[in-house]
C-alpha cells in the first residue's frame, strides 16, 4: 500500500513540474484586443464592459504577461492541446439557457489549438479576482489570439514591428 502511494506522489510530482514552464515563444510579443466575438454565451459583463478593453494591448515574454497596466513578472505558463469537442464540453452548459460556444463561433476551423494559461497572483480586473485579460488564450494562428473574460469572447492581432 505505501508503495502505490509513494508512486503516486513521484507521478503527480512528476506530472507538475512538466506542465509548469514559461510562456511559450510562439506567444512572445505585442498584440492589441481588436474585437468582440459574437458568441453564444452567459456573460457576467454587458456590450459596454466589453469594448473598454478593446483597443488595449497584451504582451509576452519570457520575463514578463501584461495586459493594460498590470503585469506579472517571470510568469508560468501551462500549455496543452485542446481539441474542438474538449473545448465546446468546458465551454458549455448542458441547458438551453446555457452557454454554446465552440471552435466555429469563435473563428477557429481547425480540430484542435494550443491553449496557454498563464498563473499570476490575483487582480480584481473583472470582478472575479480570478482573470485577467489574455491570461488564458487560444492560439488560432501564428497572429491571432482568442481568450475570454467573464465569458466574453475577444480576438487579439499581433502588433507588427515597426
Amino acid at each position: 500500500m505505501k508503495k502505490i502511494f509513494y508512486l503516486g506522489v513521484l507521478l503527480f510530482g512528476l506530472a507538475s513540474s512538466a506542465s509548469a514552464q514559461g510562456i511559450p515563444k510562439e506567444l512572445w510579443g505585442t498584440w492589441t484586443i481588436r474585437r468582440v466575438i459574437p458568441a453564444t454565451t452567459v456573460s457576467c459583463w454587458n456590450e459596454k464592459q466589453a469594448k473598454k478593453i478593446v483597443g488595449t494591448e497584451l504582451e509576452y515574454s519570457a520575463d514578463l504577461f501584461r495586459w493594460d497596466k498590470i503585469v506579472t513578472n517571470k510568469p508560468t505558463a501551462e500549455v496543452t492541446t485542446l481539441t474542438a469537442e474538449e473545448f465546446a464540453k468546458s465551454n458549455s452548459g448542458m441547458g438551453a439557457d446555457s452557454s454554446q460556444v465552440t471552435f466555429e463561433q469563435i473563428g477557429i476551423a481547425a480540430k484542435q489549438a494550443t491553449q496557454v494559461v498563464i498563473a499570476h497572483p490575483k487582480s480584481d480586473v473583472t470582478g472575479t479576482t480570478i482573470e485577467i485579460p489574455g491570461d488564458a488564450v487560444l492560439i488560432k494562428d501564428q497572429n491571432t489570439i482568442i481568450f475570454s473574460v467573464c465569458n466574453v469572447y475577444f480576438e487579439a492581432a499581433r502588433k507588427s514591428k515597426s
